[in-house]
């Protein structure tokens, strides 16, 4: 089962990140804040697929109708290696 906690400026991700759960994650994170300085970090992520990209791609945009930058730690190898695939890597680095 996949979580995500805000702690201070931090979202914390935990669990499995794939097509069944980002729904669920992107839902509970409309209620999080966006400060300046605000973290997601992936250290506790066990599995993803590529609609985890859609979701950062979603809180990217969120973050700049705010006029915010998110900062993405922690993210799988196999995230990153997704993003190159798709040509986004950019995008979330």
């Amino acid at each position: 089962m996949a979580q995500i906690a805000q702690v201070d400026n931090c979202w914390r991700l935990s669990g499995d990140v794939v097509v069944g759960t980002t729904k669920a994650i992107l839902n509970t994170s409309q209620g999080f804040s966006i400060a300046s300085d605000t973290k997601i970090d992936f250290a506790q992520v066990t599995d993803i697929d590529t609609t985890a990209l859609s979701l950062i791609l979603e809180w990217k945009r969120r973050a700049k109708t705010q006029n915010k930058t998110l900062t993405f730690v922690n993210l799988p190898a196999n995230l990153n290696s997704l993003a190159m695939l798709y040509g986004v890597s950019e995008l979330i680095n």
